[in-house]
């Protein structure tokens, strides 16, 4: 894996590598492998975002680096805030900018000698809680095989363009050197919604698509539950009338 030109192929691979060695410290000079994993990844390209710098655990997110804000910002707000005494932002930007003068140096020397290392996105729509027609759920668009990090994500319904409420996440890097970022849409979804996650990569202006049907509750589904809660209520009727016919035993014996 390498690149080519002014991609930023080699540059993104060169920071994975590094976050990755830096997580991997904590288990050198043992033989077994560790049992959770704390990765600092640090990339830095041609193409925007320029630089990313993420702290995960277990291949989690926990944070990010906001590099204009010069600030570490939590993947979840209820995460507490970064400690300030650790890697404190002059240090980062120090460090940002080693990477950017390297990626300038290795790509002089490796051009036209080295592959461009591209992955091709892969894109999953799923909804957090399961849906029900007319009532409101967030659809997720997972986009996995990120390389290098540099994609646009857009949504759709019924072929519009949507942007009000959409939120994303910063790129994660993941153990097979790639990335994977989400984006996250609140929907009421009705019968006959198609929605739709777009995926654009910057380098060559290619999109990918993939669709999300909201589905009509399966008829023998209907009739199951039904069913089911039929028996229930009639259950709880026959308990009920035999505990009073049970009392009404025990006042006649009484009497």
């Amino acid at each position: 894996m390498g690149a080519a030109g002014g991609s930023g192929g080699l540059a993104a691979l060169w920071g994975v590598l590094w976050g990755s060695l830096w997580g991997a410290l904590g288990a050198a000079g043992t033989h077994e492998p560790p049992a959770h994993a704390l990765a600092e990844v640090l990339f830095c390209q041609p193409d925007m975002p320029s630089l990313g710098l993420t702290l995960t655990f277990d291949n989690d997110q926990l944070f990010w680096f906001d590099f204009p804000g010069a600030r570490w910002t939590p993947r979840l707000p209820d995460f507490p805030p970064w400690p300030p005494a650790l890697e404190p932002p002059d240090q980062l930007l120090r460090d940002a900018t080693f990477c950017q003068n390297l990626r300038r140096a290795i790509t002089n020397v490796a051009t036209g000698l080295l592959p461009e290392a591209k992955g091709i996105p892969v894109a999953d729509i799923f909804p957090v809680p399961p849906p029900a027609l007319g009532e409101p759920t967030t659809l997720v668009c997972m986009v996995s095989n990120i390389f290098p990090p540099a994609v646009e994500i857009a949504w759709q319904v019924d072929g519009v363009p949507v942007t009000r409420d959409v939120t994303h996440t910063h790129y994660t890097p993941t153990a097979d050197l790639a990335f994977v970022r989400f984006s996250y849409l609140p929907v009421t979804p009705n019968a006959g919604d198609v929605y739709a996650c777009v995926v654009t990569q910057e380098a060559n202006n290619s999109s990918i698509i993939t669709y999300w049907v909201p589905q009509n509750p399966d008829p023998d589904e209907v009739l199951e539950t039904a069913l089911c809660g039929a028996a229930m209520a009639l259950g709880v009727l026959l308990a009920l009338l035999g505990a009073a016919m049970c009392w009404a035993a025990r006042r006649s014996t009484h009497g």
